[in-house]
C-alpha cells in the first residue's frame, strides 16, 4: 500500500470531488449559489497554461532585467492583457505551485477581478486532480 502525504488543502479538494460512503463530501461553510460556478473554455485554457509559469512571472522586472531586456532584445512577458484573466492566470500559477497557501491580497485580487469562492474552489479541485493524476501514472 502506498502512502501518499497531501497538504490539508489538497486532501480536502479530493475527498468533496470523490465523495465515498466512508468519507462524505464536505459540508459546505456557506450556502451556494444556484447557479455552480465554471469557467469558460478560454479561462481553462489560461489555467492550464499558467500551469508552466514560474512565480517569477507575476513579479515586475526588475532595473537588471530591464536593462537585460535592452540590451538582448525584450523578454518574454507573459501577462495578460485581459484583467479578469491576468487575475486568473496570477491564481492559478500560485495554486499550481502553492496549493492552497495563497496571499490573501491575491485571493482579494481575484475575487475583486469578478470570481467568486466557488470559482476557488473549483480552481483548486481541478489543479488538484491534474497533481494527483501526475502522481499515479505509470
Amino acid at each position: 500500500m502506498a502512502y501518499l502525504a497531501l497538504n490539508d488543502g489538497f486532501a480536502a479538494a479530493i475527498a468533496a470531488a470523490n465523495p465515498t460512503p466512508s468519507a462524505p463530501a464536505l459540508s459546505p461553510a456557506a450556502p451556494k449559489a444556484d447557479i455552480p460556478a465554471g469557467f469558460s473554455a478560454l479561462e481553462w485554457s489560461v489555467v492550464m497554461l499558467a500551469r508552466h509559469d514560474r512565480p517569477s512571472s507575476l513579479r515586475e522586472p526588475g532595473r537588471f532585467q530591464k536593462f537585460l531586456g535592452h540590451i538582448f532584445g525584450e523578454s518574454f512577458n507573459r501577462r495578460l492583457a485581459d484583467p479578469k484573466l491576468e487575475a486568473l492566470r496570477r491564481m492559478a500559477v500560485l495554486t499550481w505551485h502553492h496549493s492552497y497557501s495563497v496571499p490573501k491580497r491575491e485571493i482579494q485580487a481575484f475575487f475583486a477581478a469578478g470570481f467568486n469562492a466557488d470559482h476557488y474552489e473549483l480552481l483548486g479541485k481541478r489543479i488538484a486532480e491534474v497533481h494527483v493524476a501526475r502522481l499515479f501514472r505509470k
